[in-house]
């Protein structure tokens, strides 16, 4: 296999792809900016019998869901030092701080008093779930940041040119850098670790947010191990967000994707979807809920399609020798997984969960939408940015043991 060195993408910003998206996160933008302004009533479709909608279903449940790439890739490459899969840390650590930026961002605007967001900072509740979630939601983003730090110190070390009256600044500045690099050094794995055991802490307690919702779930759904449930999921979505992200970014930059490592990290999968599906149809065997799918309803129809494309036939991809050697098979498979985890959290937050009193169905106004997809867009507009300015991508070049900075943020 061929040298992998992290390095800035060269390539222009704008492209037609690029200006479709930021027409997209202005259109979010102006929705979010109206939320703030006239209230959440305004451009929601939220009411009381409806205390949530998309943006906690979605953009908080699957957003943490699907930036699970970070500590499961952490978890690989630095506890369990699979050096080979150094060229996608970088990678994955980069949405997942974003994912989770734009979570925290997210949580924010649902409430209905958004300037309280720091309540739980001093107002502990230590028999919250949502509680444990917010702390670990929180403690777990700065650590993403910590570990990104690495990138930014490796990036601005020697090349600190602050421009006029701000040259002054630059010798102290450097001096800092390095300072702060030799100290990351020598406790990141501390990060690290903490990192992980956070992950795994609040992607299971979602689940067990909706365990106590109680009858308000449907069967097909709600199950005291719905926290395990959660959990294995995120896990089994994590290298597939790797994948696709990977192969992505290497169309979007013109480079040739990294089909062995890719290949090795769906191998991996495959056996996680399938502990995953024993669960899940063992849980329903058990309970006896396979019932509620001899009828057409709703709730029937989304579960299938949530069991059968985003876990069975995935599965099955991912066991085949062709698609492991192909990128667009991996792309695919890989999509087929997020698909299946985003339709997961959806169906446990919206479709399965009925509030009580309910006269008329939710559905999602266009604020609503505008601001999710908004952000989507946003998240990837700010990816592209980030890996045009600091070393994320590598690229074929010096070997990574020559390079001082190309494994850093880990355990040695």
């Amino acid at each position: 296999m061929e040298d992998m060195k992290p390095v800035p993408m060269n390539k222009k910003y704008f492209t037609p792809v690029v200006i479709g998206l930021a027409v997209l996160a202005v259109n979010g933008i102006i929705f979010l900016l109206a939320r703030f302004a006239f209230g959440i009533g305004a451009v929601t479709n939220l009411d009381n019998q409806h205390p949530w909608g998309i943006w906690i279903g979605l953009d908080v449940a699957a957003g943490v869901a699907l930036a699970a790439g970070g500590f499961t890739t952490a978890a690989l490459g630095h506890i369990m030092h699979k050096d080979k899969y150094h060229a996608v840390i970088r990678p994955a650590l980069l949405p997942a701080a974003l994912g989770y930026t734009f979570v925290a961002v997210s949580v924010m605007i649902d409430l209905g008093r958004p300037y309280y967001i720091w309540h739980p900072l001093i107002m502990w509740n230590g028999s919250s779930v949502l509680f444990e979630v917010g702390i670990c939601v929180m403690i777990y983003l700065t650590v993403l940041y910590i570990e990104f730090l690495p990138i930014v110190t490796e990036r601005f070390i020697g090349r600190v040119k602050l421009p006029g009256i701000l040259q002054r600044f630059n010798n102290p500045l450097d001096k800092f850098l390095r300072i702060l690099d030799k100290g990351l050094e020598k406790t990141m794995f501390i990060f690290i670790i903490a990192g992980v055991v956070l992950s795994c802490l609040h992607q299971s307690s979602l689940g067990t947010l909706m365990v106590i919702a109680g009858p308000k779930m449907h069967p097909l759904w709600q199950t005291p191990i719905l926290p395990l449930l959660f959990l294995m999921s995120a896990i089994s979505v994590g290298f597939p967000m790797v994948i696709f992200e990977s192969i992505i970014t290497s169309r979007s930059f013109g480079l040739k994707p990294e089909t062995p490592i890719l290949s090795s990290l769906g191998s991996m999968v495959a056996p996680l979807l399938g502990v995953y599906l024993a669960f899940k149809i063992g849980d329903m065997v058990i309970r006896g809920t396979f019932v509620h799918l001899t009828t057409i309803t709703a709730p029937s129809i989304m579960f299938t399609i949530e069991l059968l494309f985003g876990v069975i036939i995935p599965l099955r991809m991912f066991m085949s020798r062709q698609v492991s050697k192909s990128p667009a098979g991996l792309l695919i498979a890989s999509f087929l997984v997020i698909f299946g985890v985003f339709l997961n959290r959806l169906n446990n937050f919206l479709v399965a969960y009925t509030p009580p009193y309910e006269q008329q169905a939710y559905f999602p106004s266009f604020g609503e939408i505008s601001v999710t997809v908004g952000f989507i867009a946003l998240e990837i507009l700010l990816f592209r940015l980030a890996v045009m300015i600091f070393p994320i991508v590598s690229v074929p070049g010096v070997s990574a043991q020559k390079t001082k900075y190309s494994v850093r943020g880990g355990i040695r």
